[in-house]
C-alpha cells in the first residue's frame, strides 16, 4: 500500500490538484474562516497563484470552481494530499 503524500496547504505546489484532509490545529488558533469559507475536508483544490516574498497563494477549490487568497499561516493549518 501507497503512504500518503501529505503536505501542508501552505508549501503545496502550484497548479497541481489535491484535496484537504483535515486541520493542523492541536493548539487552537485555526482562523475559523477556514470553515466559513468552505475549505472543508474531502474538498478538492489547485494552487493558481502564489504572489512572491510569502504574500497570499490564491486558491481554486469545490465543484463551484470558487477561489480564495489565503496567507501562509493561514495555510499552515490545513493538511492536504497531492492527487496526481
Amino acid at each position: 500500500m501507497k503512504q500518503k503524500d501529505l503536505h501542508k496547504l501552505s508549501g503545496f505546489p502550484r497548479n497541481r490538484t489535491g484535496k484537504i484532509l483535515g486541520y493542523d490545529n492541536h493548539q487552537l488558533k485555526m482562523p475559523n474562516k477556514i470553515i466559513e469559507m468552505g475549505l472543508l475536508p474531502e474538498t478538492i483544490f489547485r494552487i493558481l497563484y502564489q504572489a512572491p516574498f510569502n504574500g497570499p497563494m490564491y486558491v481554486e477549490f469545490g465543484e463551484e470552481r470558487s477561489r480564495i487568497a489565503l496567507r501562509e499561516e493561514e495555510g499552515d493549518f490545513i493538511i492536504v494530499e497531492q492527487l496526481n
